[in-house]
């Protein structure tokens, strides 16, 4: 009876198995590839995703010259290096804590975050602007940013900063809504590339491009370190309004802006709360890029073209394919909006905006035109005319060891340009200045 059952299970299990070839002169089969077809969207996606690609060229660099390892400074990706503060921390190892105790343990949490922590998001940072229910907390921007995509689908056309974070792309490309990139153009068929140049401040004229279903903008900018002035916000609320667009306000480096009058969230511009929705993060406010912990607005007026409440498919989004953020992390974030929290974070960004004006100092002082660096922790170089940043960029490493990244790296539009990342230790920054300007001299 349990041979007869085994060779039932077997012979039924051989009905669902991938289709194999027969090697040359071999007795046996062999899995050659299984029988399902790669999802098209992803052949679309050209080379890999910036970063990591940066990562890759580093290491070969490295595995050819490794005497160099101790050497090399990274101004490349934006990942903070300053310990976590010490009032903040203790609300990570408080929250850790009380998990080892009968009466602190706690399990699934509500996917759409502590309420607590919603509240406080709503009053401290927000100043009550918007709801707590309008608050999803989550384990960061990109994370939401496909979330979003997610909940918008394939049969929406997007409109990106050109240049700009590549997730917005990608993420388009991945969910189906692009056709294939244009070779000479190195742009995406039906993406609106909106240009962001020196001459424009780097903010699109929206008004004077084609339609869009999602807008993103991100301020302050990365990678062009712009930030865009109240004007330029009602502008692009106005525009959104009027031809029925949602806006995604990325405001992940908005604690950086210190100049007085500039918005920090979309959310200070009339109307807003009708057409955008904004993804923010702790990741560069209090050191959190490995602890992960953001959140993201979807305002209640907030509104599809049949009436649906937006907000309601995000909710969707969260609680089918998120369990919310870890008990641990929120815990961190309250102790972020707490008075001794805010001031922890006023010091760490303070530190990265002084790196930053380093970097842009020393490159003016080599007469480099430079934009970004003082309202965010990005400075954007521009290079001479007809310099590839690929080619800059490896330039750069190998007769300097210092990693940059290209702009091309953030599309078409960031040709030309370097940008340079203020998350390093103010030692390194220093020792960075001086060797780029030895390497990048006229």
């Amino acid at each position: 009876m349990k041979l007869s059952i085994a060779a039932l299970f077997l012979g039924t299990a051989s009905a669902f198995m991938a289709p194999q070839q027969q090697q040359p002169g071999a007795g046996a089969t062999a899995l050659a590839m299984s029988g399902v077809e790669r999802n098209p969207n992803f052949a679309k996606l050209a080379g890999g995703y910036l970063f990591p690609e940066i990562g890759r060229r580093r290491t070969a660099y490295l595995e050819e010259n490794p005497e160099m390892a101790d050497r090399v400074i990274s101004l490349g990706i934006g990942d903070t290096t300053q310990p976590i503060p010490e009032h903040i921390l203790s609300g990570l190892v408080g929250g850790a804590s009380k998990l080892g105790t009968k009466d602190g343990y706690s399990g699934y949490g509500a996917e759409q975050g502590n309420n607590e922590l919603r509240s406080k998001i709503a009053s401290v940072l927000y100043k009550d602007l918007i709801a707590p229910e309008e608050v999803f907390v989550s384990d960061g921007a990109k994370c939401d940013i496909m979330r979003v995509q997610q909940m918008f689908g394939s049969d929406v056309v997007s409109a990106v900063q050109d240049p700009s974070y590549p997730v917005y792309v990608d993420t388009s490309v991945m969910l189906g809504q692009t056709g294939n990139q244009n070779e000479e153009t190195m742009q995406y068929d039906n993406i609106v590339y909106m240009p962001c140049t020196a001459e424009n401040g780097f903010f699109p004229d929206l008004a004077s491009l084609p339609r869009a279903d999602v807008v993103y903008i991100c301020s302050p900018n990365n990678p062009t370190g712009a930030c865009a002035s109240r004007e330029q916000l009602e502008e692009a609320v106005r525009v959104c309004k009027e031809k029925g667009s949602i806006l995604v306000f990325d405001a992940a480096y908005a604690p950086f802006i210190r100049t007085p009058g500039v918005p920090k969230s979309i959310y200070e511009i009339e109307g807003a709360k009708e057409v955008a929705i904004e993804c923010n993060s702790f990741s560069k406010y209090a050191g959190f890029t490995g602890v992960r912990l953001g959140w993201t607005v979807v305002p209640t007026d907030l509104k599809f073209s049949d009436g649906t409440p937006v907000r309601n498919d995000f909710n969707r989004v969260m609680t089918t394919a998120f369990n919310g953020a870890s008990n641990i992390v929120q815990a961190g974030g309250l102790a972020c909006l707490d008075e001794e929290g805010m001031k922890e974070i006023d010091t760490l960004i303070d530190y990265y905006l002084e790196n930053a004006k380093l970097l842009k100092d020393a490159m003016e002082s080599i007469g480099y035109n430079v934009f970004g660096g003082t309202d965010a922790p990005y400075v954007f170089v521009q290079l001479p005319d007809g310099k590839s940043s690929w080619d800059a960029f490896s330039e750069i490493l190998e007769s300097a060891q210092v990693v940059t990244i290209p702009g091309a790296g953030f599309g078409p539009g960031g040709e030309g340009y370097l940008r340079l990342s203020a998350f390093a230790s103010r030692e390194n920054v220093e020792e960075a200045c001086t060797r780029l300007k030895e390497a990048m001299a006229k």
